[in-house]
């Protein structure tokens, strides 16, 4: 699988997609760029798979990837029991505008209810 680098070193990026899954995860939605938008919509694809796994394993995944433990809670005891009966394609990524300083393109992420 080919990962976009979105201008950034590895560290950066890797950074960048840990405070962006987290966020996605405590607000429900977050608009950033279209490239970014996909990326992190994948990351937040694989933590709600951990989270219907449930185990204390998974727990530990998501925990080393997701920053602050009130985000590991919400995402097992909150977020993931919604999808227990639907396999993949829990996160939309919806265009929205291009961004007036740059004019970069939009999106928003969010949760499929």
């Amino acid at each position: 699988m080919w990962n976009r680098k979105l201008g950034r070193t590895a560290d950066h990026r890797k950074a960048m997609l840990r405070n962006l899954a987290t966020s996605v995860i405590m607000t429900g939605s977050l608009e950033t760029t279209e490239m970014k938008a996909k990326e992190v919509s994948s990351v937040v694809e694989k933590l709600i798979t951990l989270g219907k796994r449930g185990d204390l394993h998974a727990r530990r995944q998501a925990a080393s990837y997701v920053r602050g433990n009130d985000a590991v809670k919400k995402l097992f005891d909150e977020i993931a029991p919604l999808y227990t009966e639907r396999n993949g394609g829990y996160t939309r990524v919806v265009k929205t505008r291009n961004r007036r300083g740059d004019n970069a393109p939009m999106a928003i992420v969010q949760f499929v209810k």
